[in-house]
């Protein structure tokens, strides 16, 4: 059976943590690097189930939270506020990058293969993780949901956001409000080219997949129609029938839906072939 271990990373002048799922094999083995997205984290819903099932694969499956989320292992609730407030997009990709080029040696030493690495992205991890492909030396991409702009809001919320210096999100999950801090959305001013996912669509030559959810109701089907057409070969747009962004599934795990299933049945599909 596989097992799984916690791991620390440090980035810069704070830790990552998350969590290695180890296949029932000898290594080195193939690893996939499991992205979540905005008000999300690594124990959410279906990732750990789709981090075992990867490791009963063969697969070296890794899940961590960005610093972003403000949550640690075991938390339910966002309770680093500050961190929330200050995650930044390019924070983000720097620390996916930094995951990725650790993975082999300071994460999984001797287990996982350096140069047989997967990124699996959801919502805004989908951008952050097609934004890593654009320079990472990744054999497979895989997004699901994933947003094709990080512009969310709409001018006059914008406006407000940059008066007031923040900007209030409702964490459905948890009933928190939470606050997004100037630094966000001046780090898209800034940095605008850089995280530019139409542009990465098409610089990226990693072999992706992109699967979306014909009901999602956070990210509409026309974001993956358009990053598909932006794409560079090769690459492909699965849209699984009455998904909707979290295809079916909520949090806590009650176990996995047809939609779910079949997202995953693509994933591993597109992983054995680009993989190996």
């Amino acid at each position: 059976m596989p097992s799984s271990e916690l791991f620390r990373h440090r980035v810069e002048e704070h830790n990552l943590y998350g969590v290695v799922h180890l296949p029932d094999r000898p290594g080195p083995s193939p690893a996939v690097v499991i992205c979540h997205g905005f008000k999300g984290f690594m124990d959410w819903g279906f990732f750990p189930h789709l981090a075992d099932l990867l490791a009963e694969r063969g697969f070296v499956a890794i899940r961590f939270n960005l610093s972003g989320s403000g949550m640690k292992p075991g938390d339910e609730v966002v309770s680093d506020l500050k961190a929330f407030r200050t995650a930044t997009f390019t924070k983000d990709l720097a620390e996916v990058r930094s995951i990725l080029r650790s993975v082999g040696t300071d994460i999984a030493p001797g287990v996982a293969d350096p140069t047989r690495i997967a990124l699996i992205g959801h919502s805004r991890g989908g951008g952050t993780a097609l934004l890593a492909a654009a320079t990472e030396p990744l054999r497979a991409l895989v997004t699901w949901a994933a947003v094709s702009t990080f512009e969310r809001v709409s001018r006059q919320e914008v406006e407000l956001w940059r008066e007031t210096g923040s900007l209030p999100v409702v964490n459905a999950r948890t009933g928190q409000t939470l606050q997004l801090g100037s630094e966000v959305l001046e780090d898209l001013d800034v940095h605008r080219s850089l995280l530019d996912l139409k542009a990465a669509a098409g610089n990226r030559t990693a072999p992706w997949l992109i699967i979306h959810g014909a009901a999602d109701e956070t990210v509409p089907l026309a974001e993956a129609e358009a990053l598909a057409a932006a794409a560079a070969p090769p690459a492909e747009l699965v849209t699984i029938r009455a998904a909707s962004h979290t295809f079916g599934v909520t949090h806590p795990f009650a176990g996995p839906t047809p939609q779910l299933i079949e997202a995953m049945n693509q994933t591993q599909r597109w992983l054995r072939r680009y993989l190996g």
